[in-house]
């Protein structure tokens, strides 16, 4: 099993080039369940979330081609789709596989879906997506581990209030109903940058979907009617570039973070201004790049509460955990999304971090004095932020079970490297 070596206490400088958004990409793939055409996407990352969603595919009957190493194209064709059942050995290996739930029950009438497995950041129940389901037409019940779903005439667009925001329940929904009878208005949805790219994709197919970033988005049907995709390409991953602008203020390091969208990141690039750090914009016709410069004083210490976007987003909360190692006085993060998602503090305090837990609550204590040790991620961000902690521990780190880093950042280990960090990726 592969794992990271890292030696500490490095300075940082140069360029990083963002890739496209895992969460963004997601979707998209589900979404090409409704085209008629083969769809094209672009600046897909490689990275293994989506080499199991093409699997899923896959079985489903879909043609996937491989992403190009030059252009970052993926093509996917549907049109021969012989199966409606997503398995569990599939869908047990990450929860963004209900996706498929709403594209295939619109399209055929029937589908099984697996339910998803357990998750290290906490449940995340699916009973959103089925009750809105149903409130389309769909008959639904959960046997044997599955969703089995039926809408036998059809889906017809109703009224759709989520109880709470939900990210991938406003996507599963918006596309469900994009092949839907009618109008169907979504009240209470998410507003993140991932679901206005599947807004936008349907609305470039026809499809008239007024309110595109709001939380009321109403979209008029085509009745079962098949989609003309364009080509899409997949915007930037704004938590990638999140992490790498972390990476630069844990090190004190000079580091420009390019292709990223400015305003995804406000969240987090205002955050580290607070803080202490100087951050510049660059926008030019092509591309937008953040850059990130050291500070002669320490950090100040600062408070977080996670919430939906355009707020501080969950998954930067474990890599502002370990910058707060790094900062004068006591930080405080509250964690109001996703319950067990400090499973990160116990193997940064195994650094010397000084942190407590008191339920949803975080206070850390800074600046401490890390040291290299063994540590395990137990899930995608908290992967990173034990990275972010290993740049800046003494001695040498190694980060076991880094088949959670891999599913959502590309090349991280190259891309740290060119950075002038010593970092390998070794075997046990």
């Amino acid at each position: 099993m592969d794992y990271l070596e890292i030696e500490g206490g490095y300075r940082l400088k140069g360029d990083v080039e963002i890739s496209g958004a895992k969460n963004a990409t997601l979707p998209l793939l589900a979404l090409s369940l409704l085209a008629k055409n083969d769809i094209n996407l672009q600046n897909v990352p490689n990275v293994a979330d989506i080499v199991t969603f093409t699997k899923l595919l896959n079985m489903l009957g879909a043609k996937v081609s491989n992403i190009a190493n030059d252009t970052k194209l993926l093509t996917i064709n549907t049109s021969n789709i012989n199966s409606t059942k997503a398995i569990y050995d599939i869908v047990r290996k990450m929860r963004a596989s209900i996706l498929v739930l709403g594209p295939l029950l619109a399209r055929f009438g029937h589908c099984e879906v697996s339910l998803p497995g357990g998750c290290a950041i906490g449940a995340r129940p699916v009973d959103l997506h089925i009750k809105a389901l149903q409130k389309l037409g769909a008959d639904i019940e959960v046997k044997g581990g599955y969703i089995i779903a039926n809408a036998k005439h059809g889906l017809s667009g109703k009224d759709i209030v989520f109880d709470k925001i939900t990210v991938t329940g406003t996507s599963n929904i918006i596309m469900a109903a994009a092949l839907a009878k009618g109008k169907t208005k979504i009240i209470n949805a998410a507003k993140e940058p991932e679901v206005i790219q599947v807004c936008k994709a349907l609305h470039d197919s026809g499809i008239n979907i007024n309110g595109i970033g709001t939380s009321e988005i109403e979209i008029e049907g085509s009745n079962g009617e098949l989609l003309n995709f364009k080509s899409i390409k997949i915007i930037p991953d704004r938590i990638e570039a999140g992490t790498y602008l972390c990476i630069g203020a844990i090190t004190n390091s000079n580091i420009c973070v390019k292709n990223v969208n400015i305003e995804h990141t406000e969240s987090i690039s205002e955050k580290l201004k607070e803080i202490g750090f100087q951050i510049a914009y660059h926008n030019d016709c092509e591309q937008q790049s953040i850059e990130i410069f050291p500070t002669e004083k320490l950090p100040k210490a600062f408070r977080i509460t996670t919430t939906e976007y355009p707020g501080f987003p969950t998954d930067m909360q474990a890599q502002f955990m370990a910058l707060s190692t790094q900062c004068n006085g006591s930080s405080s993060i509250k964690e109001t999304l996703f319950e067990n998602r400090f499973m990160h503090a116990s193997e940064l305090q195994r650094l010397g971090a000084d942190i407590s837990i008191d339920g949803n609550l975080a206070q850390i204590k800074g600046k401490s004095e890390l040291i290299g040790a063994d540590v395990m991620a137990t899930d995608l961000r908290a992967s990173s932020a034990l990275v972010l902690a290993a740049l800046v521990a003494k001695g040498v780190s190694r980060i076991h079970r880094i088949y959670h880093l891999d599913r959502g950042y590309e090349k991280l280990e190259d891309k740290l490297g060119r950075l002038g960090a010593k970092i390998n990726r070794l075997k046990n």
